[in-house]
């Protein structure tokens, strides 16, 4: 499943790097790390909760979503478990751009702030379970 990712004011598509030696059957970690203000962290969770949970709880293949902050880097890191790649990257970009459009709106409402994107993603790869 691509990510959206922020770039100056503007979102693209940027489809996660395949692990080397990954099989598109076994289960993976979507990582996603965001610049999340401290001021904004509750802003921040409670536009996940509303937007990202929901649709993610709907999706063939999820597993689970973890939600961790760092306070020294003011940074949210999402993992989330995919019962597949295959399952995972099936997932239409549009659909996705729907819910990252959802998530940015609450985002702004709930920060004040009109910029596009008022969490930037700063990461998004994947990991493979050992």
């Amino acid at each position: 499943m691509p990510t959206a990712v922020a770039a100056a004011g503007q979102t693209q598509m940027e489809p996660a790097q395949p692990t080397q030696g990954a099989s598109s059957e076994q289960v993976v970690v979507e990582v996603l790390r965001l610049k999340v203000p401290a001021v904004d962290r509750e802003p921040w969770l409670e536009a996940e909760r509303q937007s990202w949970e929901p649709w993610l709880r709907r999706q063939s293949g999820f597993l689970e979503r973890r939600i961790y902050w760092d306070a020294a880097g003011e940074e949210g890191l999402l993992l989330i478990h995919w019962a597949s790649r295959r399952q995972w990257q099936g997932i239409a970009d549009a659909e996705v751009q729907r819910v990252q459009q959802r998530f940015d709106e609450l985002a702004r409402q709930g920060t004040g702030r009109s910029d596009p994107h008022p969490f930037p993603l700063l990461f998004s790869g994947e990991l493979i379970p050992q």
